[in-house]
């Protein structure tokens, strides 16, 4: 069993017991939450889409990271201009606890 759902505007295929990295949400570590947003859901070969969707999936937040650096540098020949920023996006770890 597998459902497809939306998380931070991406979409992930999920079944239980997976971990994932998504886009950061709210929430401190060990917290339980609900995934609203189900888009499909296979249940053994049987196919639920849109408002046929009756399944929760809930998951819990196992840690915080953050990712690579992502460096932008800015320059212009010949003018001495020179700009360097960089930036670490936060993600979340979560593992699939149940699709019911």
């Amino acid at each position: 069993m597998f459902a497809i759902v939306k998380i931070a505007g991406h979409q992930y295929k999920v079944e239980a017991g997976q971990q994932l990295y998504v886009s950061h949400i709210e929430g401190s570590v060990g917290d339980k939450i609900e995934i609203p947003e189900v888009l499909l859901v296979d249940n053994d070969g049987k196919l639920s889409v849109g408002k046929d969707v009756t399944v929760k999936v809930s998951a819990e937040i196992l840690s915080e990271v953050q990712g690579d650096k992502v460096i932008a540098f800015k320059m212009k020949r010949r003018k001495g201009f020179r700009k360097k920023i960089g930036h670490r996006k936060l993600y979340t770890k979560l593992r699939i606890e149940s699709i019911a």
